[in-house]
């Protein structure tokens, strides 16, 4: 049996398949802040998840984390997860001296597109599916998985695409450059193109265009625009087969799907290139609340996948 926990910002949650292939129930809880209380996180969600399975922590063939930051997939050790309060931390060694198991670590939008990658597997076969999974968070940026495996590149930077400037003019970018992607595609972005006390901002934004409010309606194409772009990129630099969009703004469904397809579609009206590339037919979103990152955390727990 594999687990898989993903440590996110504000909460961890987990998840364990079994050697058919079946996923068990999820485990949430609160995520600690501070290296000392992301561990201790850790520790208790797999104790937690050896309390569910009913195998007990020995039961665990291998543990996957995902996790913000930079990481190290070879050592285990994360640096730079400003959200989590984290310079530097030997989360995988630290783990797997507790345990006694073999624990791997990768960054969560890699572990997501490995996720991602396992739930098309299931519903069409294609275990060789080429996948690009599309994460649209506070930030943006991408995971590539070709035959199981994902893809990094010669420093670890494959898929961050959301740092690609796109507009010379444009706003300025945390990164130190200017009209990056992710400035016009990101939950960032639409904090910045449409501020609201709402609790849900992109429905908020969403819902205010379907009435007719011109000034949502000019910032939800913007958003869209860039979530197309973004696509497009994904496609001409990678030729993947599928983009699956994810991260906590695919919660708007079919609306972001039907938005971002129908300026592809218009796109392709006009370049017989990017027509020949059915651009619209090859994104999806993935179906709310499937946990990507944790079940690609379980998969990162298996060598093959590093």
């Amino acid at each position: 049996m594999r687990l898989g926990i993903d440590i996110g910002g504000t909460k961890t949650a987990a998840v364990a398949i079994g050697a058919d292939g079946e996923l068990s129930d999820q485990v949430r809880m609160p995520t600690g802040f501070g290296a000392a209380a992301v561990v201790e996180t850790a520790v208790r969600t797999v104790r937690r998840m050896g309390e569910l399975t009913g195998a007990g922590v020995e039961g665990f063939d291998s543990i996957g984390i995902g996790i913000p930051g930079a990481v190290d997939n070879g050592s285990g050790r994360v640096a730079h997860a400003v959200n989590l309060g984290l310079e530097g931390l030997d989360l995988g060694p630290r783990l797997a001296d507790e345990f006694r198991v073999d624990v791997r670590v990768e960054n969560d939008v890699k572990a997501a597109a490995l996720g991602a990658h396992h739930l098309l597997g299931v519903a069409d076969g294609l275990r060789a599916h080429s996948m690009a999974y599309l994460n649209l968070g506070t930030g943006l940026a991408a995971g590539l998985v070709l035959d199981g495996r994902l893809l990094r590149g010669g420093h670890g930077v494959a898929g961050e695409i959301g740092h690609i400037p796109v507009d010379p003019a444009g706003e300025p970018c945390a990164c130190g450059q200017r009209g990056c992607l992710e400035t016009v595609a990101s939950g960032s972005a639409l904090a910045r193109l449409w501020p609201t006390d709402s609790p849900h901002p992109a429905q908020d934004l969403f819902d205010a265009a379907d009435r007719g409010d011109a000034r949502a309606i000019a910032a939800r194409d913007t958003f869209l625009g860039g979530v197309a772009s973004a696509v497009r990129i994904l496609v001409l630099t990678s030729d993947m087969d599928t983009v699956v969009i994810g991260g906590g703004l695919s919660a708007l469904g079919d609306r972001l799907l039907t938005g971002v397809r129908g300026i592809l579609a218009t796109w392709a009206a006009s370049s017989p290139f990017l027509a020949s590339l059915d651009l619209q037919e090859r994104v999806q979103v993935i179906p709310l609340g499937f946990p990507a990152a944790a079940v690609g955390a379980a998969l990162v727990g298996e060598a093959a996948h590093g």
